[in-house]
């Protein structure tokens, strides 16, 4: 083992002893295996990333196997597209698991089926599922045995193999364990094992018309593959008991074992797969990678790098209940990733015309400023400096207020990388009273590098050569949901529950030139603006499009988070 699996194999955290312990105590004698299982009906989101970031670190950590297997038992839901996105997601995370398909194991899970019906341990039941309902009991009160319940083994064998070929309607018949009506756990009270269901399957096409429920076909998959630990969220811990019954009935030997940590929730936004979709079909948001929702496609068509992501999944180590994280902590590791590899630029979202009266109107001055601060080795780029310019409005003050130190009439600031400024003359529509330009006048002396420090300034603003910028449209984003929303099991109200200001569209800001060449596979600090991303879905040569990752202001602070104490 190398020394850096070694430290990663010394970490503790509740289920990295569980792991530790099974080790030490011989339970298995096969390599760790753990497994990601997604249901190919939809798009992977954060907490998706969530669960693939536990499961893998704990095979990683132990030398074993992580496996990507889809849950694609039920083809009225399921695509291939889904399929394809949720590999190219895995991939874009940096991973490369086996990839199986629990249709693979169709005839295996049939004759398990078959074996628990010979064991006297399963039923096929005509019960509709309004009557299986009601028959079910309640949390109080316990179940009631169906009247099918006391066929014979022949007789259900002879049922669920007319059912597998296709004699009984759709959802006419199921196949059901033989457990206990009065458990206190409902999961044990006779579940669905199989139901019927006449669709053609993405990738079996009409072979099967049965399919298996997920509690049934899951342990079995586990066991084919030699998962040890089938790694989950909390909310199938009650499931658990159902996962041990099947694998002890059917006698496997070394079986995995089901182990569950908490769910990943992000404050702000949604992580629920059910309303990630009644959002897109709403036509709330700009299909299932807006740059608001959580999902991994969003999340990469805003400007997150998988680096920066794994990053947060790591801090966030294993949970052991559900948690809701601030929005902050996420975007904090996004932008400490971004600061090491953004390249510097500036941006003029609200122009403010600035003429440097001294200035030559024919001549124009290629600057060179550095692309990152901090890093020498990613260069430079020239940035012209012409007579008319550009600066951010809410950069000027006619009236400065106490503590206000940009520029304001008879007032000296610097723009940045080149000369200091002064504004001798300010510029007003004569019907509106609004200012339109601003006059200044530049030092030729003070140009940044030279060494000029005959007198200092208080304040450095950006700008851009208003004849040789160019126009962009940013989007900024901001929390998807309003504080105050509170999601409800049906009726949502998105319109009242969507923080109106989640995106704002800046549609005609001025760029330095240099981004006229921006990359698809590059992030860049718009100076005093955040980090910016060329947006892959609607940017094209014609019209450039830029998302803003996230803000550099950074609002959260380990010391405070309830998570590290």
């Amino acid at each position: 083992m190398s020394t850096d699996k070694r430290n990663e194999a010394m970490k503790s955290d509740f289920l990295t002893d569980i792991v530790r312990e099974d080790i030490a105590s011989g339970v298995y004698c096969r390599p760790i295996a753990t497994r990601f299982p997604p249901e190919p009906n939809g798009y992977l989101h954060i907490g998706s990333a969530y669960a693939i970031q536990v499961n893998h670190s704990i095979a990683d950590r132990f030398d074993g196997r992580f496996n990507l297997r889809f849950d694609d038992t039920n083809p009225l839901k399921e695509d291939v597209k889904y399929v394809e996105a949720i590999k190219q997601d895995i991939e874009w995370l940096g991973l490369k698991p086996d990839v199986y398909f629990g249709s693979d194991y169709s005839q295996q899970i049939y004759e398990a089926a078959i074996k628990l019906i010979r064991k006297g341990k399963a039923y096929v039941c005509d019960l509709s599922p309004e009557q299986m309902t009601a028959y079910r009991g309640t949390l109080t009160e316990p179940g009631k045995d169906s009247p099918y319940r006391g066929r014979t083994v022949e007789e259900n064998e002879s049922l669920f193999k007319q059912m597998k070929n296709g004699e009984f309607a759709a959802a006419s018949k199921v196949l059901r364990a033989k457990i206990d009506m009065a458990s206190p756990n409902l999961n044990l009270r006779d579940p669905v094992l199989y139901r019927i269901i006449h669709a053609e399957h993405y990738r079996t096409g009409n072979e099967w018309c049965i399919y298996p429920m997920y509690d049934f076909a899951h342990p079995i998959q586990d066991a084919i593959e030699g998962i040890t630990h089938s790694l989950c969220s909390a909310e199938f811990k009650d499931h658990r008991p159902l996962y041990e019954w099947v694998l002890r009935e059917l006698d496997i030997p070394e079986p995995p074992k089901q182990r569950e940590f908490g769910r990943l929730n992000i404050s702000g936004t949604v992580t629920s797969k059910r309303y990630l979709r009644e959002l897109v079909d709403g036509g709330y948001v700009d299909g299932w990678d807006d740059p608001r929702l959580p999902t991994l496609q969003g999340l990469r068509r805003r400007g997150v790098t998988p680096e920066g992501l794994r990053r947060f999944l790591e801090e966030l180590g294993a949970l052991k209940n559900p948690s809701t994280v601030d929005s902050a902590m996420l975007e904090h590791f996004v932008r400490q990733d971004l600061k090491m590899r953004s390249l510097n630029a500036m941006a003029v979202m609200h122009p403010l015309k600035v003429v440097i009266t001294n200035f030559p109107a024919d001549r124009t001055e290629m600057l060179v400023l550095p692309n990152h601060e901090g890093d020498e080795s990613l260069g430079t780029r020239k940035v012209p400096f012409t007579r008319e310019l550009v600066i951010e409005r809410e950069d000027f003050m006619e009236d400065p207020i106490a503590g206000f130190h940009r520029l304001s009439p008879g007032q000296e600031v610097r723009l940045k990388g080149a000369y200091f400024i002064r504004c001798e003359e300010v510029v007003k529509d004569p019907l509106t009273g609004k200012i339109t330009e601003l006059h200044c006048t530049y030092d030729p002396l003070t140009r940044s590098g030279s060494g000029f420090n005959a007198r200092k300034v208080k304040s450095t603003v950006h700008w851009v050569s208003m004849s040789c910028g160019i126009h962009a449209e940013l989007h900024l984003y901001d929390r998807l949901l309003k504080e105050t929303a509170v999601l409800a099991e049906s009726g949502n109200d998105w319109k009242e529950l969507l923080n109106p200001a989640s995106l704002i569209r800046v549609e005609k800001a001025f760029l330095e030139p240099s981004m006229s060449n921006a990359s698809f596979h590059q992030t860049y600090q718009f100076i005093r603006h955040g980090y910016f991303y060329l947006d892959n879905k609607h940017a094209h040569s014609g019209h450039l499009v830029f998302n803003r990752v996230v803000p550099l202001k950074d609002s959260w602070k380990r010391q405070n988070s309830d998570m590290f104490k």
